[in-house]
């Protein structure tokens, strides 16, 4: 990890007598760090801030001082904050004997005395310890934002997945089941539903497997996966999909069971279609085969031809596909995405009292944001997704996922680990390494359906230049199986996206494509070795690092939502007429003026005519003028004027200023409302 930017968090210096105040700020421009010289007490309470990274203060400046503002910041401090104050004592003596001293202690919480005359290194020692403090306190910060973020993920995962939560209560078999839940029984949310309304709900053809299948579960603790047929209290008959996982007690016994649910009707109808739909072709099939093997055999070959080509017109067809699930699909997807889920946030604040209306804008925000979860996916194997790298010793990452690796396998596999100790590091996304060795794992145990043994090594191998590899060091995780192996023409396309040897409905054929744009992202590679019946070898090949590891955080904390920003005028520029007008909206709906153009030629001439506005908002992809040249354009006729660029790309292209904040779209009218807020803060 590169080292923080010290000029980035400035000192603010309160001396307001003598030369303190000059010469510590010239000590701390010499030493890289910029300091801010306040005059009164007043102006240092005003600057107090989150992104200041600490206070000099001597001490006559404070000690008859009102200290009640700066105290009354101090305590509203976010959980992770604690802002330092280095005071300049005047050589009294120990500061823990001095009442005055105590009395700052306590007022300001996080206080560094040091005792004048001081010499020159010191001072800026303190003061880099206190500035180094703070960046730790600002990756806290990032990471309690990320935390929540995947929270909302997931909410937004199981949303998007119509899942159903459950729990039972293995020992007094209570029940407890979301509204999603209860709809796959055909109940409502208010409708009491105990064990016994659940058993009374499936079907009695499907009752005894399932509690077979329950039992099973309970006592040799595997996962549960059942599908049944359920029967509403309208007589009707449908499929649900029960899976679930079991918590155990201190003694190790199964005691509650957690899971998820789903209708999956529709599926289960289009299979029995399918099936029938098969059984008439077979049979069709048979009778014309029967038909030309009496006639004449030229046309068994035009037959076999016709196959031949039909197979080449799929691949063909598949390849087409490919090219175009890129980037630029999800940048026309996320703006038409971003004109529906704007206008739907609209629609829905108009119609508050009309129940029906509502329940359908709502499933229709939620089919907007499937699609936006859909685009994620594509851009994750065309390798457009964005990745936090930081130096990762992949050693003691699988040695932190062994429990989660031995819960995916199951107990009919053994697992052998290769873990040497003081491996180098290697930069990498430790999450998506994660994702990606546990894929690797469950292709492993599925390719062993009676078991076997399943291999993780780790260790470093050099190799010179290489069709995809450049030459150097490399960190190389092996996950090595026992099971059926791979044919030399299913392993030269196991990499390929849908791609899948598994049955229909068992896998959509993006693991391995996903994890083969990892790591060429990461500038590694993905290799591949198998046999039938000899098992499957996956190598992953990450470069090694000599930076140092990444710093622990402090445990997460609660974060309050972002805050609307005050009234201001906004200048809107995007050349989709349908996605200003949606964007306008929505700023005028939160109480904001807005300036509309239709591209940056129109922007521009609004700025020269000198109009007030107090934020530029643009698109980024637009004709003539891209959003990061009209930021550009705009800083030369006024510099201070905060810039948001609103893009569905991933990675903006290379040389782009990076300094622009980003708005991702689609997004929704409370992420506009936060971008603005600290937009408008910046000023």
């Amino acid at each position: 990890m590169s080292a923080p930017d010290r000029s980035a968090c400035p000192v603010l210096i309160l001396a307001p007598r003598g030369r303190d105040a000059p010469v510590a700020a010239a000590l701390l421009r010499e030493a890289g760090i910029a300091s801010f010289v306040c005059t009164r007490l007043a102006d240092l309470s005003a600057m107090l801030g989150e992104e200041v990274c600490c206070a000099v203060v001597t001490e006559e400046a404070l000690v008859d001082a009102d200290l009640t503002p700066i105290a009354a910041w101090v305590a509203a401090q976010a959980s992770w904050s604690d802002f330092p104050f280095i005071v300049l004592t005047r050589g009294q003596g120990s500061p823990d004997r001095d009442p005055a001293a105590l009395r700052l202690s306590d007022t300001l919480g996080n206080v560094i005395f040091l005792e004048r005359p001081f010499h020159p290194m010191t001072f800026i020692s303190v003061v880099g310890n206190a500035q180094r403090g703070r960046f730790r306190q600002f990756e806290a910060r990032s990471r309690i934002e990320e935390l929540h973020e995947g929270e909302a993920r997931l909410q937004t995962a199981l949303t998007a997945g119509q899942l159903g939560t459950w729990e039972l209560d293995l020992s007094t078999s209570y029940l407890n089941m979301s509204a999603t839940s209860r709809a796959v029984f055909g109940r409502t949310a208010t409708e009491p539903f105990a064990y016994g309304d659940f058993e009374a709900g499936i079907h009695p053809d499907d009752r005894h497997d399932v509690r077979e299948a329950i039992s099973l579960s309970a006592d040799t603790g595997r996962d549960l996966a059942v599908e049944c047929r359920t029967v509403w209290p309208d007589g009707t008959a449908h499929w649900a999909d029960l899976r679930a996982r079991f918590v155990r007690d201190r003694g190790r016994r199964p005691r509650r069971m957690v899971g998820v649910c789903a209708d999956i009707t529709a599926r289960k109808t289009a299979e029995e279609n399918l099936r029938r739909l098969n059984e008439t072709l077979e049979a069709k099939v048979v009778e014309r085969t029967t038909q030309l093997e009496r006639a004449h055999q030229a046309v068994l070959e035009e037959i076999r031809q016709r196959e031949r080509m039909e197979e080449q017109l799929r691949q063909v067809q598949k390849m087409e596909m490919i090219g175009q699930l890129t980037g630029g699909v999800a940048h026309d997807f996320n703006n038409l995405l971003m004109a529906v889920i704007g206008n739907l946030e609209l629609l829905r604040k108009q119609v508050p009292g009309e129940e029906k209306t509502v329940r359908l804008v709502d499933g229709a925000l939620r089919g907007a944001q499937r699609g936006a979860a859909l685009t994620q996916r594509l851009l994750a194997f065309a390798r457009q997704q964005d990745l936090r790298i930081e130096p990762t010793d992949l050693c003691s990452l699988v040695r932190g996922m062994t429990d989660l690796i031995e819960r995916s396998i199951g107990a009919e596999v053994e697992l052998r680990l290769e873990l040497p100790d003081h491996l180098p590091r290697t930069l990498a996304d430790a999450n998506q390494i994660e994702l990606a060795l546990l894929n690797l794992v469950v292709n492993a145990r599925d390719a062993m359906p009676d078991g076997g043994t399943i291999s993780i090594q780790v260790d470093v191998v050099h190799t010179s230049e290489l069709v995809d590899l450049a030459a150097g060091d490399y960190v190389r995780v092996t996950v090595s199986d026992t099971g059926q192996g791979m044919d030399a023409v299913t392993l030269s396309k196991a990499a390929e996206p849908f791609f899948t040897t598994k049955e229909v409905g068992k896998g959509t054929g993006l693991g391995l494509s996903m994890i083969h744009g990892l790591a060429l992202q990461l500038s590694g590679a993905l290799r591949l070795a198998s046999e039938p019946g000899r098992g499957t070898q996956a190598e992953l090949w990450l470069p090694v690092t000599h930076a140092p590891a990444a710093p622990q955080g402090a445990e997460p904390a609660s974060e309050g939502s972002a805050s609307a920003a005050a009234r201001a005028t906004i200048l809107v520029v995007d050349d989709d007429a349908l996605i200003a007008t949606s964007t306008a909206y929505l700023l005028e709906d939160l109480g904001h003026d807005v300036i509309e153009a239709n591209s940056g030629a129109k922007a521009l001439e609004i700025l020269r005519e000198g109009h007030k506005v107090d934020l530029l908002i643009t698109d980024y992809s637009m004709p003539k003028m891209t959003g990061v040249q009209l930021a550009d354009a705009a800083r030369e006729l006024r510099p201070g004027l905060p810039i948001l660029l609103a893009t569905g790309y991933a990675d903006l292209p290379k040389g782009t200023s990076v300094d622009i904040p980003r708005l991702r779209k689609p997004y929704l009218q409370h992420q506009l409302v936060a971008e603005i807020a600290k937009a408008l803060r910046s000023m």
